[in-house]
């Protein structure tokens, strides 16, 4: 059967501008199911029934860039963050190290560009959490120079000079040693990320740095009153800030019906003994039988091209991309299963009326462009200013 026109034309646009895709959890799924043992999982090989990512997938997909989330649970703490952090970094590198053919390690602009030259997908990374420096802008440094090109100031709650915007308000944003890490972040040339924070810390983080900002997986709360997504006076003042807000395919943040369904499943999980962000199968055995008996409200292509089709009316075509969240969710979109899918949220835009010119910035040359500007930044501003030696104790008490 031949493909519908959009969707011969959505593949001819991403052969030509890659998807850079601002959020995959596959670091941390290779953690919970294989132990990082690359051995057993193979990533050259279809994994599906396993993962949502894997490279044949990935290359269906149209994808040419990958920030993977060396995220850790917040539930580690202090160095136990760290050290989870820096084996999920070490999980990314060996990946690229194994498959040079396919990835590439990317830490700059210009490595993205190489690697789309090359036909390899180029392998950046970002921390999912505040907690993963343990209150440490030495540890700040060290990600940095490991390879980390952006850090999520919190993951689910609060850390001690940022709130969540899934926990209860302590700081009220960004205290004033969170403020000194936005602007060590953007001396070092790391992009402050703002998906999971408050939306006081959105604002606080917007007032103080320097450099454009990311939301790495957020959608938009007009369309669908989550915490989890960006409301609309931030989207508004991403132009001025030169950021990029990057739409989360998460059926709980792009689709209303999905909110309470999902709050529910979440208490069955824990009512079995796991931690409601698990994706072993084990765990996915609950959610499925869970689901059996309520069904699951089915986000589409559609739903998220919604999200979109507003973040570009209020925050502007330059000031928007994409981060699915795969592997760091049960449940995707019907017809954006994995990382394959892509070419299917294309086809529905191209529907809509987005031009060849649009959807290119969409996919590629936003989020590289913000990359490089925070490298413009860190080069002027490292030049007036040396490493900060601030303490959370001195700035906060």
């Amino acid at each position: 059967m031949n493909e519908p026109a959009e969707l011969v034309r959505a593949r001819e646009l991403l052969a030509a501008h890659p998807v850079v895709d601002g959020h995959n959890d596959l670091p941390w799924a290779l953690r919970q199911t294989v132990g990082y043992d690359l051995g057993r999982r193979d990533v050259t090989a279809d994994q599906t029934g396993h993962l949502h990512t894997d490279l044949p997938r990935m290359r269906a997909g149209g994808v040419g860039a990958q920030f993977w989330s060396v995220y850790v649970r917040t539930d580690m703490a202090g160095d136990d963050a760290v050290s989870a952090t820096l084996e999920q970094i070490d999980v990314v590198r060996q990946m690229a190290d194994r498959y040079p053919g396919e990835l590439r390690l990317a830490l700059t602009a210009d490595d993205m560009e190489a690697a789309r030259a090359e036909g390899r997908i180029a392998s950046l990374m970002g921390a999912e959490g505040g907690h993963s420096i343990n209150n440490s802008l030495a540890t700040l440094r060290a990600l940095h120079q490991l390879g980390v090109r952006y850090m999520t100031l919190t993951h689910n709650d609060n850390v001690a000079w940022a709130d969540s915007a899934t926990d209860e308000p302590a700081a009220g944003g960004l205290t004033r040693f969170g403020e000194e890490v936005v602007r060590e972040m953007n001396r070092i040339g790391m992009l402050v990320d703002l998906s999971h924070v408050s939306a006081d810390t959105m604002r606080d983080a917007l007032r103080v740095s320097e450099a454009p900002v990311i939301f790495s997986h957020s959608s938009a709360r007009a369309v669908c009153d989550h915490p989890r997504n960006i409301p609309d006076d931030v989207l508004g003042s991403l132009a001025a800030n030169g950021g990029v807000a990057m739409a989360t395919f998460v059926p709980k943040f792009v689709l209303p019906a999905a909110i309470e369904w999902t709050l529910a499943a979440d208490e069955n999980m824990r009512a079995h003994g796991f931690h409601h962000l698990d994706t072993t199968a084990e765990a996915m055995k609950v959610q499925r039988a869970y689901e059996d008996g309520h069904p699951r409200p089915v986000a589409t292509a559609s739903t998220v091209a919604d999200h979109l089709d507003h973040m570009r009316e209020v925050a502007g075509v330059d000031h928007i991309g994409i981060g699915g969240d795969y592997d760091g969710t049960a449940f995707t979109p019907a017809d954006l299963p994995d990382v394959s899918g892509y070419p299917n949220l294309i086809a529905e835009l191209l529907r809509r009326g987005w031009s060849d010119a649009d959807l290119a910035k969409l996919t590629w040359q936003n989020a590289v462009r913000v990359l490089r500007a925070a490298e413009d930044a860190s080069r002027t501003l490292s030049a007036v200013r040396g490493p900060s030696i601030a303490t959370l104790q001195q700035l906060d008490g």
